[in-house]
């Protein structure tokens, strides 16, 4: 199937720091060139070699704090003081254009992108197969203090308490089977009647 022959997806992955999830996401995108880069808006200055309107969205807080209250974004959080949001209506657009998107937020992300796209989103959580070895790996990239470390662990708890949240939750202890079972999750996602409606629509007007 071509892009015109199915509305897009929406997968939405979340995972504590030190599960894997940059690793499997680099692969999906790698696999699949059916994901688009969703371009943000955010009210921090633009570095000098990005450009408005391709990388970010570049506007004020005042002019972020309005697009909040006139329930623009699919989702928006606030990290290390400056805002970011992903547009709903452009979001709706792209998918409906048969293009997917991949969201890489928190989970408080991923519940308003879920109030937001009701049906049109997968939602997968990636998890470390045990506290020990999280901790192994956040320890071993050699980026974060001890206080950073204890931070990121003292959260996962409260992360962990929203698995009912997702569709799929995929424990990262081997780094191949937690790809396999990310890419079946893609996939049957893309499977979904929501996706596929304007075949069935046209299938059922041979009947009529």
């Amino acid at each position: 199937m071509n892009t015109v022959d199915r509305k897009g997806i929406a997968l939405i992955i979340c995972a504590p720091s030190g599960a894997g999830k940059t690793t499997l996401t680099k692969r999906l995108l790698s696999e699949f060139p059916r994901f688009v880069f969703s371009v943000s808006y955010t009210t921090r200055p633009p570095r000098p070699h990005e450009v408005h309107g391709k990388d970010y969205y570049f506007v004020t807080k005042e002019e972020f704090s309005n697009l909040i209250n006139e329930n623009y974004f699919a989702e928006w959080a606030t990290v290390h003081g400056n805002y970011y949001g992903t547009p709903l209506q452009n979001t709706i657009n792209t998918l409906a254009d048969g293009n997917d998107i991949l969201f890489d937020v928190d989970v408080q992300g991923a519940r308003q992108i879920k109030a937001s796209l009701k049906n049109l989103g997968r939602y997968v959580f990636v998890l470390p197969p045990s506290r020990r070895v999280l901790e192994q790996r956040l320890r071993s990239r050699g980026t974060d203090s001890d206080e950073v470390i204890a931070r990121r662990l003292s959260v996962v708890t409260k992360e962990i308490a929203d698995a009912p949240l997702f569709d799929c939750v995929i424990i990262n202890d081997d780094i191949k089977t937690a790809y396999d079972e990310l890419r079946s999750a893609y996939i049957a996602a893309t499977l979904a009647p929501v996706c596929r409606s304007h075949f069935l629509n046209d299938l059922l007007k041979q009947w009529s």
